[in-house]
């Protein structure tokens, strides 16, 4: 099994050895085409979207990479049409968003940008999960996630649904999709901390590579 990840190699270490643990073979790409000679699509977390994507202005998007954008938009669009499936992290769920004709909020209100900026470390804090949806199936109805990201998840693109939110400020940490092998999450399943947190993110990857055999099957 092969799994894509459109981004740079100096970039996506953390996802290489997330993958690596169990078992799977990841192919680090720029190359879009790439993507089609593998069973699924990582797009990994990062910068800022550009704000044009998503048809804004900038109102505080930073570390833009334009050309990773298009890339990475590209291989979506491959994906879905293939019906590969695809997992976003962090940055990668915003693309999915934003490739499904949603939204991004380019700057969260101060307190929540507190509560889940990055800032020396990852910020830890609870969340709620929708009964029912492929989380809820891998840590129940609450779970303690990472947060390094100042944006968020505006207006949902089509086909999508919220599986998970803070209930401190509503920002979206888990999306679906309601009938393709997609989904997202706005946190870190490939670096948290499980002794901290108490959320083991390999489930997450388990579950992806599940969805794959499902697929595939």
């Amino acid at each position: 099994m092969k799994i894509a990840i459109v981004g740079k190699k100096t970039e996506t270490a953390n996802y290489v050895r997330y993958i690596q643990a169990a078992n799977i073979t990841p192919v680090v790409t720029l190359n879009v085409e790439e993507v089609s000679g593998c069973d699924a699509l990582m797009l990994p977390g990062g910068g800022d979207i550009t704000p044009a994507f998503f048809g804004e202005k900038n109102h505080g998007s930073c570390n833009i990479d334009t050309e990773l954008d298009i890339r990475q938009l590209l291989a979506l669009d491959l994906a879905l049409k293939s019906g590969q499936p695809v997992l976003g992290i962090c940055k990668g769920m915003q693309i999915i968003n934003v490739g499904l004709g949603g939204k991004i909020i380019q700057d969260l209100e101060p307190s929540a940008s507190e509560r889940h900026r990055y800032e020396g470390g990852d910020k830890y804090h609870t969340s709620v999960i929708a009964c029912g949806s492929w989380l809820d199936s891998l840590y129940g109805r609450k779970a303690c996630v990472n947060s390094a990201h100042h944006q968020a998840l505006g207006n949902l693109g089509r086909g999508l649904e919220i599986v998970q939110s803070c209930p401190l400020d509503g920002c979206i940490e888990g999306i679906a999709h309601k009938t393709l092998p997609v989904i997202g999450v706005q946190w870190h399943p490939e670096r948290i901390d499980c002794a901290k947190s108490g959320t083991d993110g390999r489930k997450v990857l388990t579950y992806f590579v599940s969805l794959i055999s499902r697929v595939y099957s």
